[in-house]
């Protein structure tokens, strides 16, 4: 499959998000879920995942932590879609963490704290999965600047999607607005990206759009999305 995606990778970036996610619900039929945790880009995701398919998987990694803004959006998804989304949840409750780790272990190692309520219930769902689809751009984060439409992902050993990579956040609001779908209000009140309540704040006029994430801290991924080695077609 790794040799399969290396050929696919060069052809899949002429495509447009529609035919990427027509080819990955062909493709991987069952065994292939959208992870959203509903930010703006997230939403066209699943909006245009919606026109291209009826029915398909869309899964959260829940926290425990998230805004009460981020689950109201998350009913309003279910409603609108008619899809009910999979909620995957950290072994370990907020109340036992605190118990083992200490309080406030987000701001003292958020790097443990994320790999604790995000990136091991992440890996357990995809263990479910042949393929998973993000709503990653590649001018979010210097981590992102690499990624592929169609990509192996060497971290989890499955094949990861990207649609929106090409995007630019112009292109996310116009989608937004042309289609009137709903969206995090938070984005209104200068929250760019949204993440849990202990580790997101509002930006300053001017600043990156991911300073408002483990503000104080270098820290700008969750862990989730590792810089994928470059795939060129053989010779």
């Amino acid at each position: 499959m790794n040799d399969d995606i290396g050929k696919l990778q060069m052809a899949a970036e002429s495509w447009s998000a529609e035919r990427v996610l027509e080819w990955a619900f062909i493709t991987f039929g069952s065994t292939v879920a959208i992870s959203s945790a509903f930010g703006v880009e997230g939403m066209v995701l699943i909006d245009i995942a919606s026109r291209v398919r009826s029915s398909f998987r869309l899964f959260t990694l829940d926290t425990e932590f998230l805004f009460p803004e981020t689950y109201n959006l998350m009913d309003q998804v279910e409603q609108k879609y008619g899809i009910t989304i999979e909620r995957v949840y950290p072994l370990m409750s907020a109340e036992e963490q605190q118990r083992l780790h200490g309080p406030a272990l987000w701001h003292r190692n958020p790097d443990q704290c994320c790999e604790l309520r995000k990136v091991d219930p992440l890996r357990r769902k995809l263990e479910e999965l042949r393929a998973w689809i993000t709503s990653i751009r590649r001018d979010q984060t210097a981590d992102r600047t690499r990624a592929g439409k169609i990509e192996w992902d060497t971290k989890f050993g499955l094949v990861k999607i990207n649609p929106l990579a090409d995007w630019t956040s112009k292109q996310v609001w116009q989608h937004i607005r042309e289609y009137n779908v709903p969206y995090n209000p938070l984005h209104d009140r200068n929250f760019p990206s949204i993440g849990c309540t202990h580790c997101t704040r509002a930006v300053g006029s001017g600043q990156d759009p991911r300073a408002g994430r483990w503000h104080g801290s270098p820290k700008t991924e969750c862990g989730l999305h590792a810089i994928q080695p470059l795939l060129t077609q053989p010779d």
